[in-house]
């Protein structure tokens, strides 16, 4: 037993032994002193020891940074550099990361397996003739997809799953909503997985040409793109791309929240052209869907159409002929106002719109009762820029429209009527002027922006633009 101290004196056998404490151990500090050196440790160790230097002088960094900018935080980080080491392992961590979740995913076969196993352990209702299934068979089906798909598909097997349906008095769910939730989750999930693979800078966030390269990518499979001409394929992106900004990029910043894509209708439209349609369909119907390739060309030729100079962009006598010249003057005027940004050479001439700011124009007078088409038209209401509409305000706005309707050989309206009718529907909280939150409260904003921006061209009352013939018949005692 250890009986000496560090500088090798004896004590009396019969005073008590300590021990002493280990840092006065003659070969725990040399034994110290030999690791600190790193001549006895290995290539891994070594790494080890220079990671945690870099990590200490970093922190070291960011105290001293922080010291002296005082209480205020951080708030800007610069990107690593193109090339650099930084930026090499940020773009290989997210490859790793993505592929992960990619293994995690289902697939065609793995769905199809699942569906399989949901109508080989479901009970029929004999009521209906609904496939369904209560709490214990979803948990045998959840064992039976375990062991013949694998363990990814357990996630979809959780009780919060379960109770996210609508269940009947036995307390059964039906298995096809429940199967249709886990496609459309796979789905979102896929789509996340390619725009982050997209997102270059990997701040969630898609720039438009992202957005085009993303979708570009997506035509292959859908049915109803099949016959796309390949010269029209990069205007076809253009233009489906602009719908997602449109909605998703309200405050015009240049990129889209990947999130909010997810989560808009505009990716649900543009999933449906994965339907193959067996039926004829009209031109009509096509064109209600954004993304459908008879909406891109309509676009396309009703801009090549107004554009007479064909100069690629279009003046407000052009635009007047939008939709057979229903569209009231001063709503032009204020489209080029708020919307249309001047030429690089200045003056009033050289103010033209261009394509991407007419698929705004189209996209808000398509999209009237939609908050994002209603804002964008309600700028152009506000005469005066003040956020809220005076009875002057509409008084002039509808003034154009009421000349267009009596010139038409239509019966006489009494403008202050049409006017009272708008505080009517609208029932702003101020009962003195009307703002965009309140004509997104009254939910008919979109019948309210047509009756003061279209203005009638026909003589016949049944050929008028629907939402504002609605809204002249109201006022038949005033003919």
């Amino acid at each position: 037993m250890y009986s000496g101290s560090s500088d090798g004196e004896g004590h009396d056998s019969s005073a008590p032994r300590k021990i002493p404490p280990v840092s006065s151990m003659l070969w725990v500090r040399n034994l110290r002193r030999y690791i600190g050196s790193g001549a006895g440790l290995g290539s891994e160790s070594l790494m080890e020891l220079e990671t945690k230097r870099i990590l200490l002088d970093m922190f070291k960094e960011k105290q001293q940074k922080s010291s002296e900018a005082g209480t205020i935080p951080s708030f800007y980080k610069k990107k690593p550099e193109e090339g650099s080491i930084s930026h090499r392992v940020q773009r290989l961590a997210k490859y790793r990361f993505l592929k992960k979740q990619t293994d995690l995913l289902l697939n065609a076969d793995d769905l199809d397996a699942m569906w399989l196993c949901l109508r080989e352990n479901c009970v029929i209702d004999d009521a209906t003739g609904a496939e369904k299934m209560n709490y214990e068979d979803f948990c045998h089906i959840a064992s039976v997809c375990t062991e013949q798909i694998g363990p990814k598909c357990r996630r979809f097997f959780c009780p919060s799953n379960f109770m996210k349906f609508e269940k009947d008095e036995l307390g059964r769910i039906a298995i096809l909503p429940f199967y249709l939730y886990v496609m459309r989750t796979v789905s979102l999930t896929q789509a996340r997985i390619d725009m982050s693979e997209l997102d270059e800078d990997s701040d969630g966030f898609l720039q438009p040409h992202e957005m085009e390269f993303y979708i570009r990518g997506l035509i292959p499979n859908l049915a109803q793109l099949r016959d796309i001409p390949a010269a029209f394929v990069q205007m076809y992106c253009r233009i489906a791309a602009h719908k997602f900004f449109f909605f998703c990029d309200p405050h015009k910043r240049g990129k889209a929240c990947i999130k909010k894509v997810l989560l808009s209708n505009c990716l649900q439209e543009l999933m449906e052209l994965h339907q193959e349609s067996e039926e004829e369909v009209t031109d009509t119907e096509q064109a209600e869907n954004w993304f459908s390739l008879t909406s891109a060309q309509r676009i396309c030729d009703m801009f090549l159409a107004l554009d007479k100079d064909m100069n690629g962009t279009l003046s407000k006598q052009e635009l007047r002929e939008y939709a057979d010249g229903t569209l009231t003057d001063i709503f032009i005027e204020r489209v080029f106002d708020e919307h249309v940004r001047r030429g690089k050479n200045g003056g009033g001439n050289s103010r033209e719109m261009d394509f991407e700011s007419f698929l705004d124009f189209v996209l808000a007078l398509e999209n009237k009762d939609t908050p994002e088409g209603l804002t964008y038209l309600f700028r152009c209401l506000d005469l005066h820029g003040r956020g809220f509409l005076t009875t002057a305000d509409t008084h002039t706005l509808f003034r154009d429209v009421h000349q267009k309707w009596i010139e038409g050989g239509n019966y006489e309206l009494c403008i202050e009527d049409v006017r009272d009718e708008i505080w009517d529907m609208v029932k702003p909280a101020d009962p003195l002027r009307i703002t965009l939150a309140d004509l997104l409260a009254c939910k008919q904003g979109g019948t309210v922006a047509s009756m003061l921006i279209d203005k009638p061209n026909k003589t016949e009352t049944n050929l008028i633009p629907p939402t504002t013939h609605h809204s002249f018949h109201s006022f038949d005692s005033c003919k």
